[in-house]
């Protein structure tokens, strides 16, 4: 019996249905569709994931086929490596093309899709791959990068109907012997503390911060309390393609002739350039994963200190605000960006480690991004040579954007009773104090576990004379070149 001649549409970090390319272009095409996401162990494995990620991807899964089951079909999941997957799905059918999204992640999953291409050419399966929201592979020049974003982002969406789809499924009996093993159940089940995964839940972001959030957005971005309201908290869902960047781009482009503070959509607007133009830097040059981007770097080394380590994973510092935020983005995957920058900042200089040791921030983000996690990584930690060092000093931002100490009081909560003009530096209560707010340090909460002003002066003085050598500027030249648009 000859196999049956159909198309695939494999959903990457694009799990929505609204302008989905991939698949608009796959019904275009006139064959069966048979819509698949493939859970790969391997990937789930590496050092940048989380059982948090998977559980928004699965999440988002769900929901998708919660709309599918009204056309009586499905997304297929496995759980599977990829390569396998598509080998059991050649003996059943005759694969024609694979249409997906093209994804820049990290050097596990470029590995994999060109094992997989290498696998289709041998069985002349046409693959096509098309571009993530202004993400452009294979790009030799960033002069006219600008122009194009703004281009893909005023484009005509990509819209199909979900009853028009020629969707196949495939047999239950066919099914259950390819599929892999079942996930483990701390993905399958829900945990409040975390944003749900979903196209609808991303649309409701979007809505309510357009309708009403958005006019405190440039207010409070930094505060790690009321960001987490006046942002716009769409990451994990353009992370993860809940909703797609032009979506956004074009809502809001649409709301901004009407709305009463079009400043802070302003701002929120060139996030969303801002967001590609740093996936666009690891895209073009994917060393930022391994390497210091700018080689001058090479010359300074950071011997790893395990201690220091740990009691920055586990909010154990000393340092009350670095506590907090550490202790917040372990338990909710949130954290605003002037946070992110400043623990990231505490770990760098202060606690001078090397920022390759920052997988555990990947695993914590909801958001994560490998495009945007690795140059954030290294500009933050002082090592592309084009950007400024930013040395953050946490007690100085705890009284600038905690004033109160609400924040750390909710996540540090053996400082509770401490007074706010106090609760920045408790290592300086003295006795009788500690008494009087039941916290006795060293006890109850940890002595700062480096001394903030002597490791910041001594890291700025290493950074900024390395900055001088030679070779840091004839690599900052390099970088510059390839990733900025130097023409205007």
């Amino acid at each position: 019996m000859s196999k049956q001649k159909i198309n695939i549409v494999w959903l990457k970090r694009d799990l929505r249905f609204t302008d989905h390319v991939p698949l608009f272009n796959a019904h275009k095409s006139g064959l069966p569709i048979l819509l698949i996401y493939i859970f790969e162990p391997s990937i789930m494995a590496y050092d940048d994931s989380d059982i948090r990620h998977w559980r928004f991807v699965h999440e988002s899964l769900l929901e998708m086929n919660v709309k599918l089951n009204a056309f009586d079909a499905r997304i297929h999941i496995f759980h599977h490596e990829a390569n396998v997957v598509f080998k059991s799905l050649s003996n059943l059918f005759q694969i024609h093309t694979v249409f997906s999204s093209v994804e820049t992640g990290n050097k596990l999953t470029f590995d994999r899709d060109k094992l997989i291409a290498s696998y289709f050419n041998e069985k002349q399966i046409g693959w096509n791959e098309y571009q993530t929201n202004g993400v452009i592979r294979r790009l030799s020049s960033r002069k006219d990068w600008q122009k194009l974003w703004k281009l893909k982002m005023s484009e005509q969406p990509c819209n199909v109907k979900l009853e028009e789809l020629k969707l196949i499924s495939i047999p239950i009996d066919s099914f259950l012997p390819i599929k892999g093993t079942d996930l483990h159940n701390n993905i399958t089940k829900r945990n409040p503390n975390f944003q749900p995964g979903g196209e609808s839940f991303a649309w409701k972001y979007l809505q309510n911060f357009i309708s009403e959030r958005y006019v405190d957005y440039s207010k409070n971005i930094s505060s790690p309390s009321l960001s987490r309201k006046s942002c716009s908290r769409l990451s994990p869902y353009l992370a993860y393609g809940n909703i797609s960047m032009r979506m956004v781009y074009q809502y809001t482009s649409k709301h901004y002739a009407v709305s009463s503070n079009k400043r802070a959509l302003s701002n929120f607007i060139s996030r969303l350039h801002w967001h590609c133009h740093f996936i666009q830097k690891f895209e073009t040059e994917c060393r930022y994963e391994f390497e210091n981007i700018n080689r001058g770097y090479d010359a300074i080394v950071k011997p790893k200190n395990e201690e220091y380590i740990k009691a920055w994973q586990t909010g154990q510092t000393g340092i009350p605000i670095i506590d907090a935020c550490m202790r917040c983005l372990v338990e909710t995957g949130y954290l605003n960006f002037r946070m992110r920058a400043m623990v990231v900042s505490f770990f760098a200089y202060n606690l001078w480690q090397d920022w390759r040791e920052l997988h555990f921030l990947a695993r914590q983000f909801l958001d994560y991004e490998p495009g945007i996690h690795y140059p954030q990584l290294q500009m933050q930690c002082g090592t592309t040579g084009i950007n400024t060092i930013r040395i953050y000093n946490p007690i100085k931002n705890a009284a600038s954007y905690d004033k109160e100490g609400l924040f750390v009081k909710k996540w540090v909560p053996e400082l509770i009773n401490i007074h706010s003009n106090l609760i920045h530096e408790p290592h300086k209560l003295t006795s009788i104090e500690q008494k009087l707010y039941d916290c006795e340090i060293g006890k109850d909460y940890p002595f700062p576990i480096v001394d903030v002003e002597q490791t910041r002066k001594i890291a700025s003085e290493i950074m900024w004379a390395n900055r001088k050598t030679t070779k840091v500027k004839n690599e900052a030249k390099r970088v510059l070149k390839m990733h900025v648009n130097t023409s205007n």
